[in-house]
């Protein structure tokens, strides 16, 4: 499923994600990545999510035991959501009349 609109902010986290594409990530600690507050992030990856562009799950208990902190709930782009989101980006990109990336253009290469 597509999406229908692409803000500023939406590319911001789908760059965060298609960096390490293979790495799944916090909230917070996207916030801090993508410059946004967790007011924007934490809707986006929601909606990402319903559109099968973004997995979640809970981090095992041990680890945030161990740790002493909450527990977080960790967010990877699907394969699916990495070629929809580099699509959309470049899409983005040309319509600003923007160089489109590499990390955009094309996956990495394993």
């Amino acid at each position: 499923m597509g999406m229908q609109r692409m803000t500023v902010q939406t590319q911001l986290v789908l760059r965060t994600l298609l960096e390490e594409p293979t790495r799944p990530r916090y909230g917070l600690e996207m916030c801090e990545l993508a410059g946004l507050p967790s007011g924007t992030i934490y809707p986006i990856l929601a909606r990402l999510e319903q559109f099968g562009w973004v997995d979640s799950v809970w981090e095992d208990p041990a680890v945030h035991v161990e740790g002493g902190r909450p527990r977080r709930r960790l967010y990877s782009i699907t394969a699916d959501g990495a070629k929809q989101a580099r699509a959309a980006l470049t899409m983005a990109y040309r319509a600003r009349r923007l160089p489109v990336p590499g990390w955009a253009a094309a996956p990495p290469r394993p």
